[in-house]
């Protein structure tokens, strides 16, 4: 594949990027809480979210792991950002997941260490809905007393696998969710109480 048949990047590389970045730290910031990030890019199979946030957070010393490692995403977002492919979960910086009902373990990625906690994978999670999906509370830092959030699609075991992700801070993974437009953070610094037994 030549680059001339590669999908074009962001419009507005600067602006976008910046745009995009304030947006997904304010998500983190106040788990739950969906923010805007941008329609969808021409000539990408992603959610405008998800490939807006892969080009502005990613660069040459950030290697992806792919759930679907179609050649022309990893090819694309290379081009645009230097981003390299990562082989090993576990040596990625950041992880894309578009079938989640494909199932994944959270333990598959680097967790940081208890002295450098920050040496860990972000996964970005692309889902049906941010919204209508198993009633769930969410408290912790950035949440005033508690947030009500439903995701759509997660597999039955997440929620358990994300205990344990907790539990183990400051070491873990953090995510952030995407459907289209708008994604949704989840710190591992949040606990998350399950209310019709998902």
């Amino acid at each position: 594949m030549n680059n001339h048949s590669l999908a074009p990047g962001l419009p507005d590389d600067v602006h976008d990027s910046q745009q995009a970045f304030r947006a997904v730290l304010d998500a983190l910031a106040r788990p739950g809480q969906d923010r805007l990030i941008g329609p969808a890019l021409p000539g990408v199979a992603l959610g405008g979210a998800l490939a807006r946030l892969l080009l502005s957070l990613s660069d040459d010393e950030t290697p992806v792991w792919w759930q679907n490692a179609a050649l022309e995403l990893p090819m694309w977002l290379r081009f645009h950002t230097g981003a390299m492919m990562a082989e090993r979960a576990d040596a990625a910086s950041f992880a894309v997941f578009t079938d989640i009902a494909q199932g994944f373990a959270l333990s598959d990625f680097a967790a940081g260490t208890a002295q450098s906690p920050e040496f860990s994978t972000t996964l970005f999670i692309e889902l049906p809905s941010l919204a209508d999906g198993p009633a769930l509370e969410w408290h912790g830092p950035g949440i005033e007393t508690v947030q009500r959030v439903g995701l759509q699609g997660l597999p039955d075991d997440f929620w358990t696998q994300w205990q344990a992700n907790h539990a183990a801070f400051p070491q873990g993974v953090d995510i952030v969710f995407t459907c289209g437009e708008q994604a949704l953070g989840l710190p591992r610094t949040t606990r998350v109480r399950r209310l019709e037994g998902v």
